[in-house]
């Protein structure tokens, strides 16, 4: 099995002024499988002539955009190309892989087994599944579902060899971003929810042994087609590398990468292995603004409300993205006027960054397939053009 690396991006990234928006009527997300009859988005025009300017000076290959207003799609579109050698172009329903932006659908997921009775946030995670993760230190027997979601469980964002696993401190009494703890919590998940295929192993970071799991199966099956995500998915498929953008370095050349298989999404899904597309990524930011009660798939109001509250506010060294604290599976900014939730990514290949306002029911989404990402993600007129989203 090859070795697959996923790298966080923390990058810091400008966050936006939200304010009063006119009423326009709601369309629910779960009911349809596309986008039709796009409402008239007036900060298109200004996007789609900065967008190429930026994406030119960064030899950025390709990007796709999608802006959500007052609860539905106003606008998407894609610019330039899937990748350099077919120069396929890209469109709003071009597939990226979108990194760590992935927790925010996981902690969806896990909020929904909390709803349900299945698991519970505050229930150290070992009284579900003892799985052998961390048996040197008895502190991991203090971890739970909140601990990892809001990153305070204590892990390291990704262990090597020569940072091996370990507890930096006591769970839930500070802060650190942790892939490992998105992974240790999905593994639980996965022994309460699904299987885990013992003759299909590979060798990751820090040699630590993973097997194929279906975790990729639940989270689809679960969140993606519920939200209406139907082209999205974990593990690689002839259907998703037809529509799929393909990963490139500083210099705008070509990354050849392994496609993602089960045993890496026994390892990644959580923490960023999700392909997505803009277009399928809205209906997700769509879906967040209509909590119901005993639904099967979507949280109830009170559920919704828990994942997305401060549950620490971070010190000025642990801030990511320009935020002032984290909830549940996304950072947050707290503003006067109401908090913005949001998430960037960041992996060999592509950049990505989404922002949503529950209070205005608006929010954006940008994905690109290139390391200079955040040369458009992080770039001040781009901003500036994005924060009248929130007007």
């Amino acid at each position: 099995m090859q070795r697959r690396k996923f790298i966080l991006w923390g990058g810091q990234t400008a966050l936006f002024s939200v304010a009063g928006l006119s009423s326009m009527a709601n369309l629910n997300p779960l009911q349809y499988s596309s986008f039709l009859n796009l409402t008239s988005e007036p900060l298109a025009k200004e996007l789609e002539k900065l967008i190429p300017k930026l994406m030119q000076e960064a030899k950025i290959p390709g990007l796709s955009i999608a802006l959500v207003r007052n609860g539905q799609l106003s606008w998407s579109k894609g610019f330039g190309v899937k990748d350099q050698l077919s120069k396929k172009p890209v469109n709003p329903n071009t597939i990226f892989e979108i990194a760590s932006v992935s927790k925010t659908v996981f902690a969806y997921a896990v909020m929904k087994l909390c709803e349900k009775g299945i698991i519970d946030l505050d229930i150290p995670l070992v009284q579900y599944a003892n799985i052998g993760f961390l048996d040197n230190d008895p502190r991991i027997n203090l971890i739970t579902a909140r601990h990892v979601l809001s990153h305070r469980s204590g892990l390291q964002n990704w262990r090597s060899q020569d940072d091996p696993i370990k507890l930096h401190f006591d769970p839930g009494t500070d802060f650190l971003y942790s892939g490992e703890g998105y992974y240790y919590l999905q593994s639980i998940v996965t022994q309460l929810t699904g299987k885990v295929n013992p003759n299909e192993c590979g060798s990751y970071e820090g040699d630590v042994k993973v097997c194929a799991s279906d975790i990729g199966d639940y989270l689809e099956k679960n969140v993606l087609r519920p939200f209406g995500m139907n082209s999205s998915g974990y593990v690689w498929t002839e259907a998703i590398g037809k529509d799929q953008a393909l990963p490139h370095d500083p210099n705008g050349q070509l990354i050849t990468k392994p496609n993602q298989t089960a045993t890496d999404m026994a390892r990644y899904a959580a923490a960023g292995g999700l392909l997505t597309s803009a277009n399928d990524y809205a209906r997700f930011i769509i879906g967040l603004f209509s909590p119901k009660e005993n639904d099967p798939f979507i949280l109830n109001k009170k559920r919704m409300m828990e994942m997305v509250r401060p549950h620490i506010k971070l010190r000025e060294e642990q801030k990511i993205d320009g935020a002032s604290s984290w909830a549940l599976g996304w950072a947050v900014q707290e503003r006067p006027e109401g908090n913005v939730i949001l998430h960037s990514g960041g992996q060999t290949g592509f950049k990505s960054l989404a922002m949503v306002s529950l209070e205005k029911k608006s929010g954006f989404v940008i994905l690109t397939n290139c390391d200079n990402g955040a040369y458009v993600l992080n770039n001040p007129k781009v901003e500036k053009v994005l924060s009248r989203l929130f007007e």
